[in-house]
């Protein structure tokens, strides 16, 4: 007996360790991305100009890290919000904890440097090494150009200073530690030609994330295969009912 409840113990305590050294693992190793590159963005009127297109019209990173007036159609950014975060993504919307957009203004951009803006965008980890919630699509992100990124971020340094501190983010166990796994190193790719417009358009596509929204996702908020761009994800947020018009018969020939 007492054999047995030896052997118990030590079974225990070794599940235990097992466990641990897990948990530490994933909190304390990752993510592991690599340090941010050693880079300075040159912020010439055109490079400015083509980050603003980009994070306005393409990768959108002013709809969510803008505060937005969802009783109005489409949920339009409040004036004198652009770029200072605080939209919430929260458990009421069906995500795992609540989050919310950081603040991307110089206002607290000032202390990165480009590389770690860079990095952040491309492989989701931030300036102290940790994980973005993955709503913002960095995993697409990290496919496009490194000119693109360097416009974007060309465009960021370049907006009005606005003075606010998002809430941090808390999220439920045990995505906490899963989100430590989420983030990769960026695979960039060179622009093709806008000439080939079949090939530009494909990556702006692929910048913008289209197949997100355009796709269906289970419970467990997998895309699920085969319904890429078919449409019907559903989206539950603030005033989501202003965003979905009367639909009224064709008129009869």
């Amino acid at each position: 007996m007492k054999k047995l409840l030896r052997w118990l113990f030590v079974t225990v305590i070794v599940c235990a360790f097992i466990l641990l050294s897990g948990v530490g693992y994933l909190k304390f190793m990752l993510p592991n991305v690599g340090d941010a590159p050693e880079m300075k963005v040159s912020g010439t009127p055109e490079t400015i100009e083509r980050g603003r297109y980009l994070a306005n019209s393409v990768t959108v990173c002013m709809d969510c890290h803008s505060r937005r007036d969802w009783s109005k159609w489409s949920g339009p950014v409040l004036p004198g919000t652009e770029g200072g975060g605080g939209e919430p993504f929260t458990r009421a919307m069906g995500f795992p904890g609540d989050f919310y957009s950081k603040n991307i203004t110089p206002y607290a951009l000032k202390s990165w440097t480009d590389g770690e803006v860079f990095r952040a965008i491309t492989t989701g980890v931030d300036k102290d090494n940790n994980p973005i919630f993955p709503v913002m699509p960095f995993h697409y992100y990290g496919r496009m150009d490194v000119r693109d990124v360097q416009a974007i971020i060309a465009y960021l340094r370049t907006l009005p200073e606005v003075e606010t501190k998002p809430a941090a983010h808390d999220a439920d166990f045990p995505f906490s530690l899963i989100m430590q796994t989420i983030p990769h190193k960026a695979a960039p790719v060179h622009m093709p030609d806008p000439s080939d417009s079949v090939a530009y358009g494909g990556y702006l596509v692929s910048a913008a994330g289209c197949v997100e929204c355009h796709s269906r996702f289970d419970e467990k908020q997998q895309m699920i295969a085969g319904t890429e761009f078919g449409g019907g994800r559903h989206f539950p947020l603030p005033g989501v009912h202003l965003l979905r018009p009367t639909l009224r018969p064709m008129p009869q020939a």
